[in-house]
């Protein structure tokens, strides 16, 4: 079942996240964490990472979806790319996978390359169309996968996004103190703006049962939050 792999995938992302960074409480995130463990978000940082974001609906008793959100924003000092993977999933099949190392403050990040080579051998059955508001901030060679059923695919989809989350620590660091914060800043509210601009998020998110105010506030400044509003 396509939900105990990413429950698995999620699990190790929390891990990865645990070994490589520290996490704190960012103030009014609490508020879209829910008892019962239906909504989940938790954030990290280090000296290279200003925000590393985790986000799971788990409606699969509800509505039968889980979804989750990743997304890692480098120091203001670091021209590093953005890290991102989200998925929503059904029971049997990924309705949307989407995996990308996002250009910052340098398009010709060394990281971006090694992104690009990770993916280089992956052909996605269903190739998902992006708007352009996607295509403004995304690399040409985003991973963007609909429809997926087999558990080749699927497998696949998750190795390369564990991967290259190893790899994105490992090699973050590199560039600290290289970039230019307001460069830096610029690029990575682009980047949210953007995001912001994604109408399936929340409706997405409305229509696994969770609050419309509480979504709305959360898109906008939880999910991703620009620091220049």
């Amino acid at each position: 079942m396509i939900w105990e792999k990413l429950i698995e995938c999620k699990d190790e992302i929390i891990n990865i996240f645990d070994d490589k960074a520290t996490e704190y409480n960012e103030p009014g995130l609490d508020h879209f964490n829910t008892a019962d463990g239906g909504w989940i978000n938790r954030v990290w940082r280090n000296d290279s990472i200003r925000r590393a974001h985790i986000d799971v609906v788990d409606a699969r008793d509800s509505k039968g979806l889980w979804m989750m959100h990743v997304c890692i924003f480098p120091d203001l000092k670091n021209p590093a790319p953005i890290y991102g993977f989200d998925v929503i999933a059904g029971k049997n099949k990924m309705t949307g996978a989407f995996h990308d190392f996002s250009p910052s403050a340098d398009p010709d990040h060394p990281m971006i390359q090694g992104y690009f080579e990770s993916v280089e051998h992956f052909v996605p059955e269903k190739q998902r169309e992006l708007p352009e508001w996607a295509r403004n901030i995304f690399t040409g060679k985003m991973l963007a996968a609909g429809n997926v059923k087999s558990e080749e695919e699927s497998t696949e989809i998750i190795r390369i996004a564990i991967d290259n989350l190893k790899a994105y620590f490992d090699e973050v660091g590199v560039t600290q103190g290289e970039g230019d914060p307001a460069i830096v800043q610029a690029c990575q509210d682009y980047y949210c703006h953007n995001q912001q601009q994604n109408p399936h998020t929340p409706s997405v998110m409305k229509s696994l049962g969770l609050p419309e105010d509480d979504v709305d506030t959360f898109c906008k400044d939880m999910l991703f939050p620009k620091l220049n509003k």
